[in-house]
């Protein structure tokens, strides 16, 4: 199979389209009579989604595929196709993906909005991630999306002419392409110029936010099927089905469940979920026995917010479950306050290292002694007299001052339970 870039294909087959009826609305009422519409029509949604399998070479011979090898290096007569093979001048044209084994999975016709269609391509993505069959990068081209979409009205049982959409590369691509395209079909089918829906293959504009045309569907005969010769028939045994439904590892939906049934809340669960290797890192850290909800908000919070900043994976960052397991206990059992425990996990996914060895080389063990936090506090307080004359004449918010003062004075040190029981009764206490 020959992979060309989306322009050179729109040079080659590109068709003028006849003027399409004006879709924005610019008023209210517009936009509400546009509504009413919609609601009169039923839009039948399918999808056929080509998934890129992770083998170490391609279907039919040794040569090895890698993602963004200079064009044409990675190629023998096997997967060049060379007997038969129909030459187009093209210099746009990649063969180093011939041969590349694909994975074809049709839907049923059965969805009905962008965003549904969106979900199950994001679910599919999920899927094969899972299994590791597939690294499912859209960008990549590991995971394509190609949706068939139909009109007809409420109460028609025979569906309307099929529309395609190529050039989808992101979920909400699909989301926004699909809706466009019930838009501009429901409006033609209102306005009597059904005859305009015809079968096509049509491609999605990002700038523009629109569907535009790229060819009008081919028979059989165009697309040049012949029968190979050299391609033998496979033949799977229930045995081998078997063996490969037994060993197949938590799906996502199965995760999903369990983390519920646990007693996680469902953002907590599609989060975790969402990521194989989120998901596989949260299982370790519980598995050693974290706290669950503690396990769950510190990968939510901070490691996805560090993540997300420097553009890493989970399996990137240098900071390893077992190391999360000791920090949240360090802090539980009091070693350590929440404030330092955030300084040494940022220390930890960035440099790496261990817990315990950070706490003895940094001298980070909580204070907990009392007489030590009371001379704390009571530096604080004398250091400050015009801020203890406001709070003692009613501006109680100032205690959240003197509090951090105080931790300031530690280092971020003290413990922050006994700190504030010696603070308030200092604060307390009559001048």
């Amino acid at each position: 199979m020959l992979y060309s870039t989306m322009k050179s294909i729109r040079a080659q087959t590109a068709i003028q389209e006849k003027p399409q009826p004006q879709l924005k609305v610019s008023t209210q009422t517009q936009s509400k009579k546009h509504d009413e519409i919609l609601k009169n029509y039923e839009a039948i949604i399918g999808i056929e989604t080509h998934v890129q399998l992770s083998t170490l070479t391609k279907a039919f011979c040794s040569c090895p595929y890698n993602y963004g090898a200079q064009p044409n290096t990675s190629i023998c007569p096997v997967c060049m196709g060379l007997p038969g093979a129909l030459p187009v001048l093209n210099t746009k044209v990649d063969l180093n993906r011939a041969g590349v084994p694909l994975l074809e999975i049709v839907s049923e016709p059965d969805m009905r909005t962008g965003i549904e269609a969106a979900e199950y391509a994001a679910e599919l993505q999920r899927l094969v991630r899972y299994l590791g069959v597939s690294n499912g990068n859209m960008q990549e081209g590991s995971l394509r999306c190609d949706v068939n979409i139909s009109i007809r009205p409420i109460g028609q049982l025979e569906f309307g002419t099929k529309v395609e959409i190529k050039n989808l590369n992101s979920f909400s691509s699909m989301s926004r392409a699909i809706d466009f395209e019930i838009s501009r079909q429901v409006l033609l089918y209102s306005q009597g110029q059904a005859d305009q829906i015809v079968q096509e293959t049509r491609l999605w504009e990002e700038g523009a936010q629109k569907t535009v045309t790229m060819r009008k569907k081919e028979g059989l005969a165009d697309y040049r099927y012949f029968p190979e010769p050299d391609l033998p028939g496979v033949t799977l045994t229930e045995e081998y089905v078997d063996g490969v439904h037994n060993s197949l590892p938590e799906l996502p939906e199965m995760k999903r469940r369990r983390y519920e049934r646990m007693g996680l809340n469902m953002q907590d669960v599609l989060f975790l979920t969402n990521d194989i290797n989120v998901a596989e890192f949260f299982d370790a850290t519980i598995a050693e026995g974290a706290d669950l909800k503690l396990a769950a908000n510190w990968i939510m919070g901070d490691i996805a917010a560090y993540m997300k900043n420097e553009k890493l994976s989970i399996s990137e960052i240098k900071l390893n479950s077992h190391e999360l397991v000791e920090l949240i206990s360090s802090i539980k059992g009091g070693t350590i306050s929440g404030k330092i425990g955030k300084e040494i996990l940022f220390e930890l996914m960035a440099k790496g290292g261990t817990v315990k060895g950070l706490i003895k080389e940094k001298n980070l063990v909580q204070i907990a002694d009392p007489v030590e936090i009371e001379k704390m506090v009571d530096k604080v307080l004398a250091d400050n007299p015009k801020q203890l004359e406001q709070y003692r004449g009613g501006k109680t918010k100032l205690q959240g001052y003197f509090a951090g003062q105080v931790m300031k004075e530690s280092k971020g040190k003290a413990n922050p339970a006994l700190l504030n029981k010696i603070l308030m009764e200092k604060l307390s206490a009559k001048s």
